[in-house]
């Protein structure tokens, strides 16, 4: 399961910069050993220390100690196995998670689509929703007023969307 993507290398120390992919930096600081994937290739790392630095995750890997060593490592997504990943809080969800999701309207029960993909765009992230009959997704942002039921067992996520917002995600 992916739970990061490296950046830009921080530092001159070998440290790189990466993005989230869900959750509080707490999910991460009980990290001790990942696997590194960029095309194709994995390797596990040590992590010798995760902090938060604006908004962004700083990873430092044992045996990473130079600018040289972190570039080849950009782009890698950070990857734990399911069952060595940290308990999300309750109220918390991992990207992972939610893709495949059935999404349903709750008022009126209308199928909307399956959860495809996660967008980062400022206060509320948005969730890629893949409808039938067109290669444009439905955007819903990820907001507790508008994602009302989350049930991972059932794979569903109740929606009540605000008047519009259909149409505005319309082909």
């Amino acid at each position: 399961m992916t739970l990061a993507v490296l950046a830009r290398c921080w530092g001159r120390r070998g440290e790189l910069s990466a993005f989230p992919l869900g959750g509080s930096v707490e999910r991460y600081r009980g990290l001790r050993r990942v696997y590194l994937f960029s095309s194709a290739e994995a390797a596990p790392f040590e992590i010798e220390r995760v902090w938060l630095h604006r908004g962004r995750l700083i990873f430092k890997f044992r045996g990473v100690d130079s600018i040289s060593q972190a570039e080849r490592l950009q782009g890698a997504e950070v990857r734990v196995p399911r069952a060595e990943r940290a308990e999300a809080p309750p109220g918390e969800y991992y990207h992972s998670d939610l893709a495949g999701c059935e999404v349903v309207e709750r008022g009126t029960g209308e199928r909307l689509g399956v959860v495809a993909g996660w967008q980062e765009c400022g206060a509320a992230a948005l969730l890629e929703v893949e409808r039938a009959g067109t290669e444009e997704p439905l955007l819903v942002p990820f907001a507790r007023a508008i994602c009302v039921e989350i049930d991972l067992q059932a794979r569903r996520i109740l929606v009540e969307l605000p008047e519009g917002l259909k149409e505005l995600n319309s082909p």
